[in-house]
């Protein structure tokens, strides 16, 4: 049995990032006291929503590549998909670092770039996505 160590590698940094972007919401919520809530505080509705994001879409991937590694093993497919994805969660991240990139303020200038990370980041979140679950399909073959 091949043990799933693109999966472990992609877990471990989803966590530390999940992690990350957890403590950028508790943070905020500690310095502004908002401790339930959004409060109608568009920075902190960015946090969470960005925290929240990746707790959506990080769970049923690494599933998806895990069951993959089992099928199929160590192939370069796994490591494309597992790497492909955790680079379009960090484009994400980066994107919703900025009310450019959540909430499209201000896009003036260099803040362009944030809105290109999270567009980066959410096609990236899909292709992977689709990419896993025809790769999965392929291997059930």
């Amino acid at each position: 049995m091949n043990l799933p160590l693109y999966t472990a590698a992609l877990a471990a940094f989803l966590m530390a990032l999940q992690i990350v972007l957890m403590l950028t919401v508790g943070m905020y919520r500690a310095t502004t006291g908002k401790f339930v809530g959004l409060h109608d505080d568009r920075v902190l509705e960015q946090r969470v929503r960005r925290h929240g994001n990746l707790a959506e879409n990080a769970a049923l991937m690494l599933a998806g590549i895990a069951l993959l590694e089992l099928l199929s093993g160590q192939t370069l497919t796994v490591a494309l998909l597992a790497f492909g994805f955790a680079v379009a969660r960090l484009a994400h991240a980066i994107g919703f670092s900025s009310l450019a990139g959540s909430h499209g303020e201000n896009l003036s200038g260099g803040r362009k770039v944030f809105a290109l990370f999270r567009i980066v980041g959410a096609f990236g979140t899909a292709l992977t996505g689709f990419g896993a679950a025809i790769a999965i399909l392929i291997a059930l073959t």
